[in-house]
């Protein structure tokens, strides 16, 4: 894919060929599937498309733009950053280097937190106030606002750009006016509230293993990546003052690594909480760690 000058002999066929040809001698992961994505965005067309069109010739304009971002995607930036979208929980997000991009490992995450909303309000369901920590593109809360309509929630970032991309994707999937965003360090924002329910994705990563992560990932920000030395410090420091802002009874939901279940269920514990659980994602890994305030019985 070097001439647009024959642009005629490149059909939407012939060119994802190429692409995942390309991708996977430079040693990257689902090329095929990379290939379509982008091409598609360029097409502005739904992926499924392009399989009725693969005889079809691109112009010149569209080759130019595709070729362009095929060398993004080589030099390693994300596919979600180069279309600027991620799905997550089958919803669409809006997505840049402004923020991590949502992983299907999170989802483990918003099903855990259900499931301790509901077991909080009981068969009737009703109201609850939740709060997310360090939101990032919003992608939790907004996924448990579509999810559960009478639930309001409160979901604060120490980014004041994540919360514009948040606020973008809270706005796109109509739940903005239950999701109220506010700007600070992890509890910081939270001292005059109380919670019946946390959730939080913090950055979890040591500085160490930052530094064997691939090219894609590097392109996130770091600051949402590594949570200081050992991965936790972040964690242990919301940890240490979630008795201050979750009711007692009220649960937390906490994502983390796949090595820091057991350290993380230590920290629960020390800070006094208790039914302190494990649970693991689609792919068998320890991923969110949950548990309760006491002095009250669920």
């Amino acid at each position: 894919m070097v001439d647009s000058g024959v642009s005629e002999a490149w059909t939407t066929l012939k060119v994802l060929d190429w692409t995942a040809g390309r991708f996977e001698r430079a040693g990257q992961e689902g090329t095929r599937l990379d290939a379509q994505i982008l091409l598609a965005h360029v097409l502005k067309c739904p992926r499924m498309a392009l399989y009725t069109s693969f005889d079809s010739p691109l112009a010149p304009g569209e080759l130019t733009a595709y070729r362009e971002l095929i060398q993004r995607r080589l030099d390693g930036e994300p596919v979600a950053y180069l279309t600027g979208t991620q799905e997550f929980w089958s919803l669409p997000f809006s997505v840049d280097e402004r923020v991590l991009i949502p992983r299907p490992d999170t989802e483990t995450l918003v099903q855990v937190a259900l499931e301790l909303g509901d077991s909080l309000l009981g068969e009737e369901g009703g109201a609850l106030r939740v709060v997310e920590v360090a939101t990032g593109s919003g992608a939790v809360s907004v996924a448990l606002a579509h999810e559960r309509k009478e639930w309001q929630f409160v979901a604060t970032d120490i980014s004041a750009d994540a919360l514009e991309v948040a606020k973008r994707n809270a706005e796109a999937n109509t739940v903005s006016e239950r999701i109220e965003l506010r700007q600070g360090h992890l509890l910081e924002p939270l001292v005059s509230d109380s919670f019946s329910l946390l959730v939080s994705n913090l950055p979890y990563i040591s500085e160490a293993d930052m530094k064997g992560l691939s090219a894609d990932v590097l392109h996130e920000p770091h600051s949402a990546l590594c949570g200081g030395p050992k991965g936790t410090e972040l964690i242990s420091e919301m940890v240490g003052g979630l008795v201050r802002i979750l009711e007692p009874g009220g649960w937390a939901a906490l994502e983390h690594g796949f090595d820091q279940g057991e350290a993380i269920c230590a920290l629960a514990s020390e800070a006094g909480c208790v039914d302190v659980q494990t649970r693991s994602d689609l792919a068998g890994r320890a991923r969110v760690t949950f548990f309760r305030m006491a002095n009250r019985s669920i």
